[in-house]
């Protein structure tokens, strides 16, 4: 056993740590967003991170902790959310949210990994509740917290449910003529949607 191999079994220095995780996190997206879900495995993360899959279980511990950890990451632009809401008054709500959502959607590098993240989630329930808990948690409360109007929660839920909806529509399914619609176009229409889900009695 040579002492490479020896280090990647066990923890590796403090010095080696971030950048080690750092690898790790990568080729869990990179395999997760070619595979999806099912297809990928701790044992396929280590080697194309090429490291000791013991090392995969230290820093993240089960397949779906690892999911979680990177469509936290991929998912990390969408988080602005919330801070889009609040800048400005309630009446533009849906507007600035729709802008927002579908400006992340629409630019490539963003977009890749939602494309990932979804079909992951479409097809596998453990990946889904990951995906539920990320989007809960992390966006939809804090829409709601933002809004601050009875029956928040829910209301944040439809208004996620019409632009969510339509992004899949545009850009998973890519039904036409949506796929290729001006994206102003799509705004215009959905934006009005997401301000009576979110304000309006």
């Amino acid at each position: 056993m040579t002492g490479t191999t020896a280090r990647r079994r066990g923890r590796p220095p403090r010095t080696e740590s971030a950048d080690t995780r750092d690898r790790i996190l990568a080729a869990a997206r990179e395999q997760f967003s070619e595979r999806g879900y099912d297809k990928t495995s701790v044992r396929g993360i280590a080697k194309a991170a090429d490291v000791d899959s013991a090392l995969v279980h230290h820093y993240f511990g089960t397949k779906e902790q690892i999911f979680e950890a990177a469509i936290a990451v991929a998912f990390a632009p969408a988080l602005d959310a919330p801070n889009a809401v609040a800048d400005g008054p309630l009446e533009g709500v849906g507007e600035r949210l729709t802008r927002f959502v579908f400006g992340v959607w629409d630019n490539p590098t963003t977009r890749a990994p939602l494309l990932a993240i979804l079909r992951s989630a479409v097809n596998n329930e453990t990946a889904a509740a990951v995906f539920r808990r990320l989007v809960a948690s992390q966006l939809l409360r804090r829409v709601a917290a933002q809004v601050d109007l009875p029956d928040a929660e829910l209301r944040a839920e439809l208004a996620a449910a019409q632009i969510v909806g339509t992004a899949m529509m545009r850009y998973v399914i890519k039904l036409e003529p949506l796929a290729s619609a001006d994206l102003e176009q799509i705004i215009t229409r959905v934006a009005p949607v997401v301000q009576r889900h979110l304000t309006e009695p």
